[in-house]
């Protein structure tokens, strides 16, 4: 175990918004803000902003870390501009009625198409196709889950061609 390793919660705490040069193993540096450390393997995560571009995760693991330079301290921008690397995008809000339209239309379009579909759940607002995939709101391919990779492809290349369709 080294001496990052040895490090308490507390102490990677004090690490994260801040920009950083860590030394690896075998000489291997890297460079970025740190977003967080994960606690039961010390392996830290790195945020970095290429020139217009969003921003890339990179992660040193905790075990190869053999130093750790802070470069420059975090200011409350790029603190804002690190917490928006893992929060999703703008998602948009639906009324109850705008769900309700969304799942009925789908649910008929994929009747249409000779797939079997139902509601499940005490409101009815999961649809379920063929008792193997299920679909929440807002019934867009993210919200897909099944265990059965190929039905979840499948069905949601079939949503996003729908979702093509109803623009």
């Amino acid at each position: 175990m080294n001496d990052w390793q040895r490090k308490s919660p507390l102490d990677w705490e004090t690490y994260v918004n801040k920009l950083v040069k860590v030394v690896a193993v075998e000489k291997h540096e890297y460079e970025g803000w740190v977003l967080t450390v994960d606690p039961v393997s010390a392996t830290i995560v790195l945020a970095t902003f290429p020139e217009n571009e969003k921003g890339s995760i990179s992660f040193v693991m905790g075990h190869a870390v053999q130093e750790v330079e802070v470069l420059q301290e975090g200011d409350s921008d790029m603190e804002q501009r690190l917490a928006r690397i893992l929060t999703p995008e703008e998602s948009q809000a639906y009324s109850a009625e705008e769900l309700e339209r969304r799942k009925n239309a789908l649910k008929t379009w994929l009747e249409t198409n000779h797939i079997p579909v139902g509601e499940q759940g005490e409101l009815g607002r999961t649809l379920s196709v063929a008792g193997v995939l299920s679909i929440e709101p807002p019934y867009g391919p993210e919200q897909c889950s099944s265990t059965n990779e190929i039905i979840l492809a499948r069905v949601q290349g079939l949503l996003q061609g729908f979702l093509q369709l109803q623009r």
